[in-house]
């Protein structure tokens, strides 16, 4: 634990809130920026609230500068694939452009750790599946880019400053706070545990498969599906090693093995206790059939260690999610 302030932009998000609590819990002097755009200042559960842009530049240096800041750990994006695709420079402003404005101000106020929330979307679709850190980048949307251009941006600078980064490529991220504090509470979510689970409670009349004709064990794709506890941990363990002295790198955050969207679903009613009802429908162009991590690198370096590594308890802990959301509709309903 370190006496100066960490900002987490995107604080109120999905990922972000779990990572603001975990910081909570562990002491750590907190601020989160925020637009709300997505997020709900309900789920910033520790640390200060400043709602605005991280385009904003002179906002973004008063608040590195009133919270005596020396980390920053960046959520704040649009991650919505095929929003982007209709919307590309939406996607490029927020994701590239405030990125850039956010690590202008980062450079000039002495900021020495970064932390990015990256996507494996970088990779586009791996030949073989399997996506390692040194897999050729090759984003197929502009989301993907837009990520992939903040990357760069970091390599560029942390080689000409002072600071370093750690840049975490997540896979499928699924799941919410075990306790039921917090959850993925984004609207007309796009996550497959997510949208399954809404469908259990009553919130969709039904789900979609795309595709069941993948070459695969049951036709339908496959992916790396990573509890939001892990990730946000991992980023709590990329603050140690940064703080450590360690160098700047890109890692994978995922458990390395995967399941098929019919085993997704088949534990969404099994865990539940109650059928879904599905629609199976034509595949969606640049769908890969798999698209699993090599995790073995962030186990090493960052001493990162998953411990929600089961597909019921991550259905479960959705699913409790969605029932509390529809027992208590207010709770982050915009």
């Amino acid at each position: 634990m370190s006496s100066k302030g960490i900002l987490v932009t995107g604080g109120a998000g999905y990922i972000g809130s779990h990572t603001v609590r975990q910081l909570g819990e562990a002491g750590e002097k907190i601020v989160v920026l925020d637009n709300l755009s997505t997020g709900f200042e309900k789920s910033i559960l520790h640390g200060d609230f400043v709602k605005g842009d991280t385009g904003d530049s002179d906002l973004v240096a008063k608040v590195l500068k009133d919270f005596d800041v020396d980390t920053v750990i960046h959520f704040a994006a649009h991650t919505i694939v095929p929003e982007s695709v209709t919307n590309p420079l939406k996607y490029y402003w927020n994701n590239t452009c405030s990125t850039r404005n956010l690590l202008e101000q980062c450079n000039k106020h002495g900021v020495k750790n970064f932390i990015f929330s990256s996507t494996a979307a970088v990779y586009g679709i791996p030949e073989s599946g399997y996506a390692k850190e040194d897999t050729p980048t090759a984003p197929i949307n502009p989301y993907g880019s837009s990520k992939l251009m903040t990357e760069m941006m970091l390599k560029d600078l942390s080689l000409a400053s002072d600071l370093n980064f750690v840049a975490l490529r997540y896979f499928n991220v699924a799941g919410s706070d075990p306790q039921c504090r917090i959850g993925q509470s984004t609207p007309e979510a796009t996550l497959l545990i997510k949208v399954a689970a809404e469908a259990a409670v009553g919130k969709r009349p039904e789900l979609y498969i795309f595709g069941t004709d993948y070459p695969t064990e049951d036709g339908t794709g496959v992916r790396d599906y990573i509890h939001v506890e892990d990730l946000a941990d991992a980023h709590l363990r990329a603050l140690d090693y940064l703080r450590d002295g360690g160098e700047s790198t890109v890692l994978n955050v995922g458990y390395g093995h995967g399941y098929s969207v019919r085993e997704v679903l088949d534990a969404v009613a099994r865990v539940d206790g109650k059928p879904l009802n599905i629609i199976e429908k034509e595949r969606r162009a640049g769908d890969s059939p798999i698209l699993i991590s090599v995790a073995d690198e962030i186990k090493t370096k960052l001493n990162w260690t998953p411990k929600h590594d089961d597909l019921d308890e991550i259905v479960k802990t959705s699913l409790d999610w969605e029932y509390k959301l529809k027992d208590n509709p207010e709770g982050f309903a915009k």
